[in-house]
């Protein structure tokens, strides 16, 4: 019974400072007691979230295809939208066609056996490669009538005589207005020169005069034995130079004038003539 008592007392004297130190204590410090767990116990719960490991990344190496891709794509965007940009419509044609018609004025010792007059046709392309500069091909047929002089020489009453013109030219344009353009050409030329006397009194093995020079059979400066000098056949090489001025039209074709001085010349026989045609270009 004392035991019990001396206990008592004991537990008594140990709980006797907690329950004045909780009588003291304010409102204000017990709220601050009872919340201090909820804290404790929320940092616990989001401790875990905050400690978890981070989600793996790619590797760089992974990353970078994809960014040179990206890269990559978007300059070849902005180079064809640059080229859209600067792509522009050409303000001249790749190749052009033309037909011409007209006449020819002979010169030097042509002129001496053919009278001026005779007709001119040709055709012809040209290669531009920009509105300044381009390559052109003509053929042309040009008729070389002879005068009456050169048939009393032939001792013919008649005869035909012409010309087959091939040239090749660089072809120089300088535009004048929107409308308007001036150029100039010069080149080679290759002459093919033909004729035909209906008839002649001439006597074979006799010596060539001076329209036979020209004409072209003689053979050690005299008619060929065999009587073939009625016909006449030879190849020439030779040059032509001109110019001319076009206007474009409303079709967008152009109309021209031209002007050609043309020389062919085999074993010293010559060709030369000039030539005015007015052609049309599409």
């Amino acid at each position: 019974m004392i035991r019990k008592l001396a206990v008592g007392l004991m537990l008594a004297a140990l709980a006797g400072p907690r329950i004045q130190a909780q009588q003291n204590q304010t409102p204000q410090d017990q709220a601050q007691q009872n919340q201090a767990p909820q804290n404790k116990t929320q940092q616990d719960q989001t401790q875990p979230n905050q400690t978890q490991p981070a989600p793996a990344q790619p590797p760089a190496a992974s990353q970078a295809p994809a960014s040179q891709e990206s890269s990559s794509s978007s300059q070849e965007a902005s180079a064809d939208e640059i080229g859209h940009r600067q792509r522009r419509p050409h303000d001249y044609k790749n190749w052009t066609y033309n037909v011409e018609a007209g006449a020819n004025l002979p010169r030097a010792t042509t002129k001496t056996f053919v009278k001026g007059g005779g007709i001119l046709g040709g055709a012809g392309v040209a290669r531009n490669f920009d509105k300044y500069f381009g390559f052109r091909f003509d053929f042309q047929f040009v008729d070389l009538p002879l005068r009456t002089s050169a048939l009393e020489l032939a001792q013919a009453p008649s005869a035909s005589s012409h010309v087959y013109a091939f040239t090749l030219d660089p072809q120089i344009s300088i535009p004048v207005t929107k409308n308007y353009t001036g150029y100039v050409l010069v080149g080679p030329s290759f002459y093919h020169r033909s004729g035909k006397l209906d008839s002649s009194t001439a006597l074979p093995g006799t010596p060539c005069n001076s329209f036979y020079d020209w004409w072209g059979p003689c053979f050690n400066n005299s008619l060929p034995q065999t009587g073939d000098f009625l016909k006449e056949s030879q190849n020439e090489h030779g040059y032509n130079v001109g110019g001319g001025a076009a206007k474009k039209m409303s079709n967008d074709h152009e109309i021209f004038a031209e002007y050609r001085q043309q020389h062919g010349s085999h074993d010293n026989r010559t060709t030369d003539w000039r030539s005015v045609t007015i052609g049309l270009r599409w």
